[in-house]
């Protein structure tokens, strides 16, 4: 459960979100997309509001919250708010399709893209988490044949290819070897150029790493707000957590 949250994700910037097991870090996490919602039993009160390059968003459909400074927000369907906010889960969710299908159906199905461009967004993609060297030639076999590490970037450049505003990343580095998770934080920082992160990280070693803010969750709140020039030890992290 979570209770008295204020906290602000900045735009092109990594926000890591730190804390014990059941601290309430995925639950914050999946409140940004509505996530929550598709688990029985969940509420919610309060809201988010997200701001686009062109407009603001309140995300909750609580018309009692859709004023802030007197300036109107505007409401976000569900669909096109997961195709903004892309996910990237703890385990690699590749599907049981070609590695070109696993990016190509997703463009057509959710991001309404026109067939004859489908081809030059999947190749953008790739090329984005430097998976195109490696699969362009077996692009049309399994998903499955690929390493554990080439599935999850496989699995990002599915969100990148809808072309989102904001990645939710959760433990996205968890099941992976040290080199595998290694590529995927580097790429992180380059995707920080571009894109608004947010991620949960068990690693304090690679919150402190990646993290340009750190949020310490603790029972449901968030209890400190840490900026990259702080420059806590991993030690003083951990008292904190």
């Amino acid at each position: 459960m979570l209770h008295d949250i204020t906290v602000q994700f900045l735009r092109h910037n990594i926000s890591v979100l730190v804390g014990r097991s059941g601290s309430g870090k995925t639950t914050l996490l999946r409140s940004i997309n509505r996530l929550n919602e598709e688990f029985d039993g969940c509420t919610t009160t309060g809201q988010v509001y997200f701001h686009t390059r062109d407009k603001c968003h309140a995300l909750y459909p609580d018309p009692d919250q859709h004023k802030l400074a007197h300036q109107k927000y505007d409401s976000l369907s569900l669909t096109k708010l997961r195709r903004q906010v892309g996910r990237l889960f703890q385990t690699p969710n590749v599907f049981t399709v070609s590695m070109y299908k696993n990016i190509a159906l997703p463009l057509a199905l959710v991001g309404h893209c026109p067939k004859a461009e489908v081809q030059e967004r999947v190749r953008q993609a790739l090329q984005l988490v430097g998976l195109w060297t490696e699969i362009q030639d077996s692009l049309h076999k399994s998903a499955h044949r690929l390493s554990g590490g080439q599935q999850q970037r496989l699995c990002l450049a599915r969100a990148l290819a809808l072309r989102p505003e904001v990645l939710l990343l959760d433990e996205p580095t968890a099941s992976l070897d040290v080199h595998a998770s290694r590529h995927i934080e580097d790429l992180l920082i380059s995707l920080a150029e571009k894109y608004t992160i947010i991620m949960v990280s068990h690693s304090l070693t690679q919150a402190r790493r990646l993290g340009q803010k750190i949020m310490v969750c603790t029972q449901g709140e968030i209890t400190h707000h840490l900026d990259k020039h702080e420059q806590l030890s991993t030690q003083e992290l951990e008292a904190l957590v």
